[in-house]
């Protein structure tokens, strides 16, 4: 026989004693730890605090892991993950997010970014801003939502105005005279340091693709091997990125442009920056070759 001092009763077995404290309500009874609690708050102090429980103190309820209980936060309360807190709405739960440093959120889209850049990417896209940056090839009427993507539109050859990179290239040499955004040292130009443009020809197929003999890359036509070596994967890289801290270099204009409008190192706050940016692309208006 067995002996209950809280009911003042006796069980035939231990087994019998067990089962009669996890089902009384006088006793506050752990079953999975076979612990007895003076209270219930200490009770469920003790699922809550446990590692061996997976336990909601919010619906009272038991969940079989913690990935389970993870779920259920995210499903039935405003909960961030993230930082481990509860918010009593999803008001509350979306400020916290717009708000927070460790977050990188959109608030009118309510999306979550990996990182800062990846938003200020997202916020520099059509989905936020207007096409209201006219291309500065005379002749072309297109529009587009940022300096960067304007530029990129030059490089590539396509505009009608016959712009392309190394025509950019030559025009930044012209307007950056204080190399705050380019390299002196690979900016070189006359007979001595002429434009290099490789191209390939039928020679370039090694028996199953065409081949670049700068990277060993293969491509599956003459025209895509052209079109690759024509990029601007094997050009100097004569811009950098004034920052200090950074000095990022890039073989074109429009990266180093992306670069400054994702605001990853913070070389947009610098004036002198921005001044040479703007004068570079006003010093472009409407040309041609």
């Amino acid at each position: 026989m067995t002996y209950c001092d809280n009911c003042d009763r006796y069980f035939p077995s231990w087994g019998a004693l067990y089962q009669h404290k996890a089902n009384s309500s006088y006793h506050a009874y752990c079953q999975d730890c076979d612990r007895e609690f003076p209270t219930w708050k200490g009770l469920q102090q003790h699922w809550v605090q446990s590692r061996h429980h997976s336990y909601c103190e919010r619906c009272n309820e038991h969940f079989d892991d913690d990935d389970e209980l993870e779920d259920h936060y995210v499903n039935a309360h405003f909960w961030c993950e993230k930082c481990r807190k509860f918010f009593t709405n999803d008001y509350g739960l979306k400020e916290h997010y717009r708000q927070s440093p460790v977050h990188h959120y959109c608030a009118s889209c309510d999306r979550h970014f990996l990182s800062s850049s990846n938003l200020q990417s997202h916020l520099n896209s059509s989905i936020h801003r207007p096409r209201d940056i006219p291309c500065r090839g005379k002749g072309c009427n297109l529009t587009f939502v940022s300096v960067s993507a304007m530029l990129l539109h030059l490089e590539s050859g396509t505009c009608i105005s016959g712009m392309n990179r190394r025509f950019i290239n030559d025009k930044v040499r012209e307007l950056d005279r204080n190399n705050i955004i380019t390299d002196p040292s690979r900016m070189l130009t006359g007979p001595s340091h002429p434009h290099i443009e490789y191209y390939a020809t039928g020679a370039a197929w090694n028996g199953r693709a065409y081949e670049c003999y700068l990277c060993h890359g293969e491509h599956t036509s003459l025209k895509a091997l052209n079109q690759h070596l024509a990029s601007s994967r094997h050009q100097e890289k004569i811009y950098v990125c004034p920052m200090q801290t950074c000095r990022v270099r890039f073989t074109a204009l429009s990266a180093l442009c992306q670069h400054i409008e994702s605001q990853r190192c913070g070389v947009h706050k610098f004036a002198a920056v921005r001044d040479t940016m703007d004068g570079v692309v006003r010093g472009m208006a409407r040309l041609t070759f």
